[in-house]
């Protein structure tokens, strides 16, 4: 009786010491080190579900990306395609705008000359390319450069395109651009021709006045559009635009015959 009183207490002290929570989870028992490896084995389980999610951003990112670079990309293409040679020309404008305006006026002059000389001459007539030169010339080195000063003077003197500010820029241009450019003209053009000083003078005295009094009824009206409506940059443009009718003109006018000189 006392040996089993003494096997009882014995089993008593060994629950005291090892707690039930240990034989209900046997791996505390064995190791503490599994124990710890199966937390930290759940928590990256836990944590895998965000890792692949953000992988998949990742992977997804870039392709919308691209997309959208693509797209924009194809749409730049596209719309350059469809501006063409007039984006062409404003680049070539804003890189080189002395020279652009100067190449372009030239152009106008030499296509003003010989549609000119064929309204002017006969059908067997030769055309004159010696003063389609001299009109390519003029265009090239004096009007295209002069255009390109005065249109930015204009814009630093009246930098508003309201109503006022174009009004006087029209009447800048026809006191004292216009006149100044057309006897220009008609002086560099009639000595290239081998006129004298005096049969220069007679020529101005018979061409100026009548020149001018036609351009009044032409340019206001297009100087009033250009100053208006057009960008700084491109009013050389547009003025060249307007001349090449005016040019047709002009070229006429300074092909007429010298001035016969009285003498007395």
């Amino acid at each position: 009786m006392s040996g089993s009183l003494r096997r009882f207490a014995a089993i008593t002290r060994l629950s005291q010491k090892q707690p039930f929570a240990d034989l209900a989870d046997p791996i505390n028992r064995i190791h503490p080190f599994l124990k710890n490896r199966t937390k930290t084995q759940a928590r990256e389980y836990v944590r895998f579900p965000n890792v692949v999610r953000k992988v998949r951003e990742y992977e997804i990112s870039p392709s919308l990306f691209s997309s959208s670079f693509s797209s924009s990309s194809s749409s730049s293409t596209a719309s350059f395609g469809k501006l063409g040679f007039v984006g062409w020309y404003l680049g070539m404008v804003k890189s080189w705008p002395v020279l652009t305006k100067s190449v372009t006026s030239s152009a106008i002059y030499v296509a003003a000359d010989l549609s000119s000389q064929t309204i002017s001459k006969s059908s067997s007539e030769p055309y004159d390319l010696v003063r389609t030169s001299r009109m390519a010339g003029y265009g090239l080195l004096i009007l295209g450069p002069s255009l390109h000063l005065w249109f930015n003077l204009m814009s630093k003197l009246f930098p508003k395109r309201d109503l006022i500010s174009t009004l006087k820029k029209m009447a800048m241009g026809q006191l004292l651009y216009g006149p100044t450019m057309t006897a220009v003209f008609f002086s560099l053009n009639a000595r290239l021709q081998g006129e004298s000083g005096d049969e220069i003078v007679s020529r101005l005295k018979r061409d100026l006045l009548p020149t001018m009094l036609n351009g009044i009824m032409y340019w206001p009206f297009c100087d009033f559009i250009t100053f208006r409506f057009v960008p700084v940059h491109l009013q050389p443009l547009v003025s060249n635009s307007f001349s090449y009718l005016w040019t047709v003109y002009m070229t006429y006018m300074a092909s007429l015959e010298k001035p016969v000189s009285i003498t007395c």
